[in-house]
């Protein structure tokens, strides 16, 4: 497996994704920012991770905001 250090998705996997951003931005700012049902009525883990594997478009979505935070981390 080749190494991509400037990848922060990179090893990740979409539950480890999907976690960290819920714990540092919560349900609520979830929900406003990706405009998903999974993240607005009554949302779980196991819900959001059975939607977003299904659904590209949204899982990307998720991946873009995650790519977002880990760089406001970094900066």
């Amino acid at each position: 497996m080749h190494q991509q250090p400037n990848n922060p998705l990179h090893g990740k996997t979409l539950q480890a994704i999907l976690e960290a951003l819920v714990a540092h931005l919560g349900w609520p700012e979830m929900g406003y920012r990706i405009r998903i049902n999974c993240f607005l009525d009554n949302p779980s883990i196991k819900s959001s991770l059975k939607f977003l594997r299904k659904t590209p478009w949204a899982r990307q979505k998720v991946e873009d905001l995650y790519v977002e935070y880990y760089k406001e981390l970094n900066s």
